[in-house]
């Protein structure tokens, strides 16, 4: 199996699509990237800049380059020396227009009779044997708002189709609607009533059941077939936790791709393993993205900054009780469609079990969960978890919790592999795209994949961390940044840096709540975070910001039910930002403020990740400063031409200055990448090397076997003591080269004040050796 070495991740969408991708090899290849990493390539909604709403499975998008784009990129990268990695999306596919699905339309028309009725997972007699499409309006008489044209059933600019032989008699268009194999309904419905699996909550990406080998085969087809005509050396696999069976489609996927390299997009909580069973490398990186951040983090800001988060919030809120309560919202919300079909799918096992109880059982061993999901029988702890904790908090329940206990604990049963799929949906809802937004003391904590709870990570779990993943998934992939990360890595990387300065951060975040207070202290708190650890940046990127993130967090405003008031105040207080000097200028001091360290964080945070074990994925454009916020502000074009420029200036022997340019983060990112790719026997294994001194604590340090990687951190703090004073480091009797500055030294004990005197950073190598 052919294994990357480094991934670099290209957003591929109509404005930059794969005939551009083919342009940027070069680049990548000078860069040190082992793989170009692609986004999703089926053909999808058009207009999708994300490609996750795949509408075919035969060919690539036409919107993306086409199959001859394909080639076009695949050669060119294999010609430059890069494998090519490729996005899949195996659990949905896009429904927003059904004309456009040709195997959704053909369900609309001849419901259960017809050739894909299979693919999807539908309840159908629990819709009367009709699909239910939640798209109707508010209003009383929508219903009278139907036009029969062209052999279509129109709701405003939305068709759908019409069954044979259901309008020959010229009937109005309600009595037509009646007859077909859907129902439209109040979009509102949805929440309780409809009766196909979706992805999370989104009525418009349909779940597919790849479970069914026939259904496997027809949505692989083209994804096989790359693999064959080697364009594609390697997969990642879109939401695995979604499938009914992972382990069994990761094990499908194998044999129909001979066992080709395979990531899987899988949140892990904690210290949760991934199944050592299944068919792949490992993960995305969303695990490791933690470890980065935490061990930057100083613990001494935990308790000024929650005790910031609690007087804003008027009480001291607990972060497990939060997402308790988050869950169940989501549960017994626009996710309680599943839960009520758990309760019809356990019906014949059930023995009489009252529904209602078994509802507000399943829904409340949803909210206690611990992880997204199970494997049974792997995991069956987690379920141990849930089902105490639901008996704690809901004694009342405790013959229900018997009944759905027992259900869930077989793992045939159809039951509990619906709920293993379900927990999944409720954990990210509740969590990422709820929780996150209203647990606001340190913003760079609530990232996909972590566990906000842990404050930071010292350097004995670090490198625990690190070593552990050398030793059982040294092929999979770590990351900063993705397309679904909240906060790109260097707005994390400085909004860390206000664990050091908790007291400053206190006084600004009150004046600014005394100045451009918008009714919700907790929201403003994860806004300016935001806000300054983004700066600068444009009004109508931190406008969109503000909206989507207020309505994830729904505490004051909501996507189902905005609140024109409190929006129009929030707006208010975003262009206070921009047009009110005193605003402003405190936004700008504490930014500024901030810079140096959070510079410093940067290029830590980024070392750390590509010297350490795992293969680095760089996030397209993240080579220099990556500010992004939560999506889609992550996916604006990026600025390769600059890029190049930077990138030839380096290798010309510019050393850049630790700037707002970014310059000094692709020295880093290079430098390393190309070491990794040029002599990969020198990142086989992992030792945490100890600093010695006064300020031990400041220096990350490990030898990748070779290649030895020194990192600052908690910079203001250090700073504070007046620097590394006669701190040192052991790196082994032979003389070194830092590949960075170009700086030989000498072996043995070596200050790190000498190490460290023009970068935070350094990237060691036995001197004489091949650079």
């Amino acid at each position: 199996m052919k294994t990357p070495v480094s991934t670099y991740r290209v957003q591929v969408r109509r404005a930059f699509d794969l005939h551009s991708a083919a342009e940027l090899t070069d680049y990548l290849a000078e860069l040190g990237a082992d793989w170009i990493y692609l986004s999703p390539l089926l053909t999808a909604e058009p207009g999708s800049d994300h490609g996750y709403d795949v509408i075919a499975h035969d060919g690539v998008d036409p919107e993306r380059g086409g199959d001859e784009g394909l080639l076009e990129a695949a050669h060119a990268a294999h010609g430059a020396g890069l494998g090519v990695l490729i996005d899949i999306v195996p659990n949905h596919m896009g429904v927003a227009t059904p004309e456009l699905n040709r195997w959704w339309w053909d369900v609309l028309m001849h419901g259960r009779e017809a050739e894909h009725a299979d693919a999807f997972d539908v309840d159908w007699d629990f819709g009367g044997g009709r699909l239910r499409i939640p798209v109707l309006g508010d209003g009383d008489d929508e219903l009278s708002k139907l036009e029969v044209a062209d052999d279509r059933l129109k709701y405003y600019d939305q068709e759908f189709p019409i069954a044979p032989g259901t309008a020959d008699d010229g009937a109005d268009p309600v009595t037509v609607h009646s007859r077909q194999h859907y129902e439209l309904m109040n979009w509102r419905r949805a929440d309780a009533e409809l009766n196909y699996r979706r992805f999370f909550a989104v009525n418009t990406l349909a779940g597919i059941r790849v479970e069914d080998p026939e259904v496997f085969r027809a949505s692989h087809a083209a994804i096989v077939r790359w693999v064959e005509e080697g364009l594609a050396d390697g997969l990642r696999i879109d939401h695995p936790d979604g499938l009914a069976d992972p382990e069994a489609y990761l094990a499908a996927l194998r044999d129909a791709t001979g066992g080709v390299y395979v990531l899987v997009e899988k949140i892990l909580e904690g210290d949760e393993p991934l199944p050592t069973s299944w068919a792949t490398a490992g993960t995305t990186g969303y695990d490791a993205l933690g470890d980065f951040d935490r061990v930057l983090i100083d613990p001494a800001g935990e308790q000024p900054l929650t005790e910031l988060a609690s007087r804003l919030a008027g009480e001291r809120v607990d972060w497990h009780d939060l997402i308790h309560d988050t869950k169940r919202q989501v549960a017994d919300g626009i996710l309680h469609s599943e839960v009520l079909r758990l309760v019809r799918t356990a019906a014949d096992a059930a023995d009489g079990a009252d529904p209602d109880a078994l509802a507000d059982a399943f829904g409340e061993l949803l909210a206690c969960f611990p992880v997204y999901r199970t494997y049974l029988p792997l995991g069956e702890q987690y379920l141990d978890q849930a089902v105490a904790e639901a008996r704690r908090r809901r004694p009342d329940l405790s013959e229900a919790l018997d009944t759905a206990d027992r259900l869930l604990r077989d793992p045939g049963t159809a039951v509990a592999k619906r709920f293993q799929q379900t927990s999944g949906m409720v954990m990210a809802k509740g969590v990422e795209d709820n929780a996150f937004y209203r647990w606001t003391r340190l913003g760079s904590l609530t990232e996909v994949g972590g566990e906000p709870s842990e404050f930071a990570q010292d350097l004995d779990r670090f490198h625990a961390r690190q070593a552990g993943r050398q030793e059982t998934w040294p092929d999979g992939m770590t990351t900063l940044t993705t397309h679904d990360t909240k906060r790109g890595e260097d707005v994390r990387a400085r909004i860390d840096v206000l664990a050091e300065i908790p007291a400053e951060w206190s006084e600004a975040v009150e004046t600014l709540e005394a100045a451009v207070g918008f009714g919700d202290p907790t929201f403003a708190n994860l806004l300016w975070q935001a806000t300054v650890g983004a700066w600068p940046i444009e009004r109508d990127r931190l406008q969109a910001y503000a909206e989507k993130a207020s309505r994830e967090a729904g505490t004051s405003t909501a996507w189902t039910a905005p609140d024109e008031a409190f929006e129009t105040a929030l707006k208010a207080a975003v262009d206070a930002v921009y047009d009110d000097e005193r605003v402003r200028s405190l936004i700008e001091r504490v930014a500024e403020d901030l810079a140096p360290a959070g510079w410093s964080n940067g290029l830590s945070m980024k070392l750390l990740q590509m010297a350490g074990p795992g293969v680095p994925d760089v996030y397209q454009g993240s080579e220099l400063w990556e500010q992004s916020l939560v999506d889609p502000d992550n996916r604006r074009p990026v600025d390769f031409a600059l890029r190049r420029r930077l990138l030839a200036e380096i290798d010309q022997g510019a050393l850049p200055a630790i700037d707002e340019t970014g310059a000094a983060k692709l020295l880093v990112v290079a430098k390393t990448l190309r070491l990794r790719r040029e002599r990969p026997e020198l990142f086989t294994t992992y030792e945490p090397l100890t600093a010695e001194g006064p300020a031990a604590e400041h220096l990350v340090a490990f030898d990748r076997g070779g290649a030895i990687a020194l990192a600052t951190r908690l910079p203001v703090r250090l700073a504070e003591i007046g620097g590394w004073g006669d701190t040192t480091v052991d790196l082994g009797s032979a003389p070194v080269l830092d590949l960075l500055t170009g700086r030989e030294h000498a072996g043995g004990v070596l200050r790190v004040a000498d190490l460290l005197d023009t970068y935070p950073v350094a990237l060691l190598i036995e001197n004489g050796g091949k650079p």
